[in-house]
C-alpha cells in the first residue's frame, strides 16, 4: 500500500535524495483511523501513513517480515521511518529487526498497554490474564475479526470452549461514542463474558507521535 500523503509544493522525482523534513509511519492497519485523526488533529503534515494488513494481527509470525520489507521499500525516499507496531506477539524479532534496520518503533508489548499507557498497563493491568480486549477498531471489526475467523457464526458451541478461561470483555475506548459501546457490550454478551469500559483515548499512541514530528522538524 502507498503512503498516505498530505500534498506538499514540490513531489519527490524517482532518484531524488530522500526529504530529510518528512516521516514515514508504517503501522498495523488497525492503527490507521486513529494515526490518521491524531496527525490531521495536530496539522503534522510533514508525517505520511502507509499501512499493513490488520489482519497480520491474527499472524503475529508474519508481522516482522512484512515490516522489513515495507522499510525495505520505502528506504530511498524517507530518512525518517517510524514503525508503529508493539511487539504484537513477535517474541522481540519485531524490536530485533528494527534495531536491525536503524528504525525506531512503538514501545510495549501490544497495543492494548500503550492504549493504556503502557506504564499504567504495567503497573495495574499485567496480570490481568482474563480480560479479553477489544479497541475501536476491533469492535467495529469484531465479526470479522474473530466471530467469522473462529468458526463461531457456524459453530456456537465453540463459544464456551475458546473463551472458558475468559471472565470479562475490557473495551478500550479510544473516542468517546454511545453507538461503538453498546456494540462492545453486545460483543460481551454474544462471548457470555462481563462488561467494562475504559476510556484510554490515544495513551502513549499519541505522545510517541508528537516525539516523532518534533524530531523531523
Amino acid at each position: 500500500m502507498s503512503p498516505r500523503r498530505t500534498p506538499i509544493p514540490a513531489q519527490e522525482e524517482p532518484g531524488e535524495v530522500a526529504d530529510a523534513d518528512r516521516v514515514l509511519l508504517i503501522a498495523c492497519g488497525a492503527l490507521a483511523r486513529e494515526i490518521l485523526a491524531i496527525t490531521k488533529g495536530h496539522s503534522w503534515h510533514h508525517m505520511d501513513l502507509t499501512c499493513l494488513p490488520a489482519l497480520l494481527h491474527n499472524a503475529p509470525d508474519k508481522i516482522t517480515d512484512a515490516v522489513r520489507a515495507c522499510v525495505a521499500k520505502h528506504r530511498d525516499s524517507y530518512q525518517n521511518i517510524f514503525v508503529v507496531y508493539a511487539d504484537c506477539g513477535t517474541g522481540g524479532q519485531l524490536k530485533s529487526a528494527c534495531d536491525d534496520m536503524g528504525v525506531k518503533m512503538i514501545a510495549g508489548p501490544h497495543c492494548y498497554s500503550f492504549y493504556e499507557g503502557n506504564e499504567r498497563f504495567s503497573n495495574e493491568h499485567a496480570d490481568e490474564i482474563t480480560a479479553f480486549y477489544l479497541t475501536d477498531f476491533l469492535v467495529r471489526q469484531f465479526d470479522a475479526f474473530f466471530w467469522k475467523p473462529m468458526g463461531l457464526d457456524r459453530h456456537p458451541n465453540l463459544r464456551d470452549i475458546y473463551f472458558k478461561h475468559y471472565t470479562k470483555l475490557v473495551y478500550q475506548a479510544q473516542t468517546d461514542d454511545p453507538a461503538l459501546t453498546e456494540k462492545a457490550r453486545d460483543c460481551a454478551n454474544r462471548l457470555g463474558l462481563a462488561f467494562e469500559r475504559r476510556y484510554t483515548g490515544y495513551g502513549d499512541l499519541e505522545t510517541v507521535l508528537r516525539d516523532q514530528s518534533a524530531l523531523s522538524i
